[in-house]
């Protein structure tokens, strides 16, 4: 049995203008305060990690992880969550996703889906580099728009529209075996991979496809009314990956799972800093660790109440505290006896077994 690594933070809610969050020697020295161990490294925010650098760079590596070690740190993965996005955009969100794409390919959306592609691709070099063996990213999405049909459910758009996720994906999952590292998508609403029936779908479409994995967020299908626990036992061996992040679901008289176009903190199901929503964090860190997961419990804060510096500090040591150190020897080792074959046959009322020699 393998102790799951932790605590780390995901830095994208945190970079910003103000020192120490405006340089990776700030961010490294702020998270290393608070108790965190790794970083999870967002790839479009140059000035704090160069991912066109660092994939043909191995000097550059060097220089970050000696940075990072230098604070007892190292980084749990890269997320391209912005970039997988773009792989894949319906024309109805073309102009909101453009922001996350560079000026020059704004209204390009055949270009901008070219970038998208090799920017992901860059990060499978960049993890070889820094010695990675998982990726954070987003699906993007081109079905996601038909959620809920009205006019009625479309298989043939819907099997286009899979088609097309895969196909888009496969020469980059192709890229990342090529290194041996592990792609997991994060579980997502907004995502064409939403849920175990759409991840699955897309599996069977990139043929079982090994880097094709699982980054777990239990406030993700928790809002959805899926159970993250059996969801757990259906697909520990694809997840790669797990963000820390607790959400609630308080029902009410006036809007439900869709949110009623509110802000989030006006939702009837809304994120929460680790601790203060309905996630059943004991249960989820017992089964990771009853199915051997070896990587990283990384915090993502999102919550609507909670100021984030708090979050962050309260979230370091509720992840440290649900760690399981797993056991090296079962409980009851102490009253095993060998036997040998014979006498357990005895002990069963068995003959012994003839030799045919």
């Amino acid at each position: 049995m393998k102790t799951l690594k932790g605590p780390g933070i995901f830095l994208a809610q945190f970079i910003g203008q103000q020192p120490l969050f405006n340089s990776l020697a700030g961010l490294a020295q702020w998270a290393s305060a608070l108790g965190y161990k790794a970083l999870q490294m967002p790839c479009n925010h140059p000035l704090i990690f160069d991912l066109p650098r660092a994939a043909t760079s191995q000097t550059y590596c060097d220089e970050v992880t000696g940075l990072l070690a230098n604070y007892g740190l190292q980084i749990s993965e890269l997320s391209t969550h912005l970039e997988g996005q773009l792989i894949a955009v319906h024309p109805a969100h073309d102009r909101a996703f453009d922001g996350f794409a560079p000026a020059a390919l704004h209204g390009d959306k055949e270009k901008r889906t070219a970038w998208a592609i090799q920017t992901v691709k860059l990060a499978a070099a960049a993890s070889a580099n820094l010695g990675l063996q998982a990726h954070a990213t987003f699906s993007g999405s081109l079905a996601w728009p038909y959620l809920y049909p009205w006019p009625p459910h479309n298989p043939q758009l819907l099997s286009e529209a899979f088609s097309e996720l895969a196909r888009r994906w496969l020469p980059v999952l192709d890229e990342f075996d090529r290194y041996g590292i592990d792609v997991c998508y994060e579980i997502h609403p907004g995502e064409d991979l939403h849920d175990g029936v759409t991840f699955e779908r897309f599996l069977a479409l990139v043929n079982n496809h090994p880097r094709c994995n699982i980054l777990f967020d239990p406030s993700h299908l928790h809002l959805q009314h899926i159970d993250y626990l059996q969801f757990i036992d259906i697909y520990h061996q694809r997840i790669k990956a797990f963000h820390v992040k607790d959400a609630e679901y308080l029902p009410n008289g006036r809007s439900g799972v869709y949110g009623g176009y509110q802000r989030w903190i006006d939702r009837a199901g809304r994120f929460r800093s680790p601790g203060d929503g309905q996630i059943d964090f004991p249960a989820i860190f017992s089964k990771l660790a009853q199915y051997d997961y070896a990587g990283w419990a990384v915090l993502e804060w999102e919550c609507c109440l909670k100021e984030a510096e708090t979050g962050a500090r309260e979230g370091a040591d509720f992840i440290r505290r649900h760690i399981i150190p797993v056991a090296e020897r079962a409980f009851d080792d102490f009253a095993a006896q060998p036997q040998q074959a014979a006498s357990i046959r005895a002990q069963l009322g068995l003959n012994a077994v003839k030799s045919h020699d």
